[in-house]
């Protein structure tokens, strides 16, 4: 069970790293290279942004949950 939740730790934070350096700071990002630095003419951020922000969200909210199991197994093995 440990073992599992740190394999997704790992594989999440990968994840969480990734998404976080492709969005789109004051001089660009990684997701100028996949199309995600066009902006729309209506104003605020593209649909692609908006994605990449959910997907990064609920990366980070799986990443914290497997964080506090992990802590919560630990506790109880220790």
């Amino acid at each position: 069970m440990v073992l599992g939740f740190s394999i997704a730790l790992i594989v999440f934070s990968l994840l969480l790293m990734l998404l976080v350096l492709m969005h789109k700071g004051k001089g660009g990002g990684l997701s100028d290279m996949f199309g995600g630095g066009m902006q729309s003419s209506v104003g605020g951020s593209s649909v692609a942004e908006r994605n990449l922000d959910r997907i990064t969200i609920v990366i980070g909210v799986l990443w914290f949950a497997c964080v506090i199991v992990l802590g919560m197994l630990m506790k109880s093995n220790g």
